[in-house]
């Protein structure tokens, strides 16, 4: 493995996680057990799991794939929705997650489906799962849950799942065509977080469904993206201190690792589906922001935890070192490491 590597250090990965699954937070490199878990970052801790279980077949590895998936069947309602934010004393302090949770645990249920060496039990499980959250995915109106739920269905060979595609991708495709104009190729009047998993579900939705709407649609928002995103020379992604609101200047920090990894994602999806190569360039690049091509000049990989630093703030590094960080680090890794974009 070329990121990873055979000394990849999975210390961290288990220090964040108990019999229930995945911590949220830590305080520097030791788990917040105030913060609790939450089904997002173990839905996306669960893609982890698998790719790492595809890679090297350890059974610790599939051992995390046994966690992560308990908690996401756990998290989901009667209704196919799923709870998100839990306690340490596993309580979930909602009935529903958000639109943008259902989407992240369909996408992690499609991928862990899709792979050839998950045990039987395993996708039977996932099976259930879909076929319980399907009926939900219709209503669906956030951009992004939309977006996640799209390529999450990209993984499952049912004949509900093209129309499904159909009708998220034209529901997205329509709000880019509304908002877009004079200089602005984007869905929405701003760019803030989990920019990239837009662009990427248009890819997708192209590949699924063969219309050039949809491919056109993914070239010009991917393009806006990286436009501003690479204009330094090096990738830097938009700050959620600020944004970047349609009119004004993009907010420089903080920067967080979510948006180079899913960045990382999306252009070797993008790859994928046109053959450009160039877009294979913009995924290592992208990647490359964690090992220290960025504004900051330093790597966000704690060499002594294993862990992923929390984002670059004004005054240098996050050093908190928190589940969505390490999970979106190696999730990219692997993806350029294995060379397989389609199976994402």
């Amino acid at each position: 493995m070329t990121q990873l590597g055979n000394v990849f250090d999975d210390a961290h990965i288990f220090r964040m996680t108990d019999d229930t699954g995945m911590f949220q937070h830590t305080r520097y490199n030791v788990p917040d057990l105030d913060k609790g878990y939450t089904t997002d970052d173990n839905a996306r801790a669960l893609i982890m799991a698998v790719m790492l279980y595809e890679k090297k077949r350890q059974s610790k590895y599939l051992a995390l794939v046994y966690h992560y998936l308990a908690f996401i069947l756990y998290a989901q309602n009667e209704s196919g929705h799923f709870r998100n934010f839990m306690t340490y004393g596993r309580q979930f302090t909602e009935t529903q997650g958000s639109e943008e949770c259902f989407g992240r645990c369909l996408w992690a249920l499609g991928y862990t489906l899709a792979s050839t060496v998950m045990p039987g039990g395993v996708k039977d499980a996932c099976t259930s799962a879909v076929s319980r959250a399907l009926s939900r995915i219709s209503s669906l109106k956030c951009l992004r849950g939309q977006a996640y739920a799209l390529i999450g269905l990209g993984f499952i060979d049912r004949t509900e799942s093209n129309s499904l595609i159909l009708r998220l991708a034209d529901s997205i495709a329509v709000r880019f065509e509304q908002c877009a104009g004079e200089g602005w190729c984007w869905f929405e009047d701003s760019l803030s977080y989990d920019n990239a998993v837009l662009p990427w579900a248009m890819f997708v939705a192209s590949r699924q469904t063969g219309q050039d709407r949809f491919l056109c649609i993914a070239r010009q928002s991917m393009m806006f993206l990286d436009q501003d995103a690479f204009r330094d020379g090096f990738f830097r992604p938009v700050g959620c201190r600020g944004w970047w609101i349609r009119g004004g200047e993009p907010a420089l920090y903080d920067q967080q690792p979510v948006e180079a990894s899913m960045s990382t994602l999306a252009h070797l999806v993008a790859h994928k589906v046109t053959g450009d190569e160039a877009m294979l360039v913009l995924a290592r690049r992208s990647f490359a922001w964690y090992m220290g091509e960025n504004s900051c000049r330093e790597s966000l990989i704690n060499a002594e935890t294993g862990g992923c630093y929390d984002g670059i703030m004004a005054d240098g590094l996050n050093r908190n070192q928190g589940a969505e960080s390490i999970v979106g680090y190696c999730i990219a890794s692997l993806a350029l490491d294995n060379a397989v974009p389609c199976d994402l």
